[in-house]
């Protein structure tokens, strides 16, 4: 494999990332549109333009100076927002509304996945693709795998908090002012990593066999894309 340039990682991240925050946001309000909750296309949050999803603290601030004071990045999309009385059945569409970000993100990773196919058919031409594609399984897979964590205001913990009766649904719910700092403990102590790796690490290897990469090829590509 070709030594990747700076300015090659930096083209092959880009669209992924942004495609990944985008389309997981407008998921939410696309599915919240569909059970009857208008408030997010009113707003207009149903679309790809990542300037409308950006927080300004929580997309660029926090994760630039947990980089720079401490090696690794955590951040968050401006949320989708949501009126869950204008739901048919709230709670079930809650349930429906959250996981939507998630499947967003697994679909996203099976089209890079066939973007690298296309890349590996094209030979030295396609690199750009088998660069990005690798990208967008490794984020989108990251994002996947985070959000179903059970852990509110996560999608996963909303999730559940749809699934759970309604008496233990308020008790768990109660979590979600905490969640952040529950989540930044997690990553610090290195419990996230070894929670989710695991399972990051089983997608991954599923995406790059539907990619047509061997793992171990994907793999090398990835760490010359972060720099490894």
């Amino acid at each position: 494999m070709h030594e990747i340039t700076l300015i090659q990682k930096i083209v092959a991240w880009v669209l992924p990332v942004l495609f990944a925050i985008t389309v997981h946001e407008t998921a939410h309000g696309w599915m919240a549109l569909r059970l009857g909750d208008k408030t997010a296309m009113m707003l207009g949050r149903l679309t790809l333009n990542p300037l409308k999803h950006i927080d300004p603290l929580g997309t660029i601030l926090i994760p630039g100076l947990m980089y720079l004071l401490a090696g690794f990045m955590f951040g968050w999309a401006k949320p989708v927002p949501i009126t869950w009385q204008n739901l048919g059945n709230p709670k079930r569409d809650m349930v429906l509304v959250a996981a939507a970000g998630p499947v967003s993100n697994f679909v996203m990773a099976i089209l890079w996945a066939l973007l690298i196919r296309i890349g590996l058919v094209l030979g030295d031409p396609g690199l750009a693709l088998v660069f990005m594609g690798v990208a967008g399984i490794f984020i989108n897979t990251i994002l996947m795998v985070l959000n179903l964590l059970p852990l509110p205001p996560l999608d996963g913990g909303r999730v559940m908090t749809g699934l759970l009766p309604g008496p233990m649904a308020y008790r768990f719910s109660r979590i979600e002012p905490y969640g952040f700092f529950i989540l930044v403990a997690l990553l610090v102590t290195g419990l996230l990593g070894a929670l989710l790796w695991p399972v990051i690490e089983f997608f991954m290897r599923l995406l790059a066999g539907i990619s047509g990469l061997d793992p171990r090829t994907f793999l090398r590509v990835l760490m010359a894309l972060l720099g490894k």
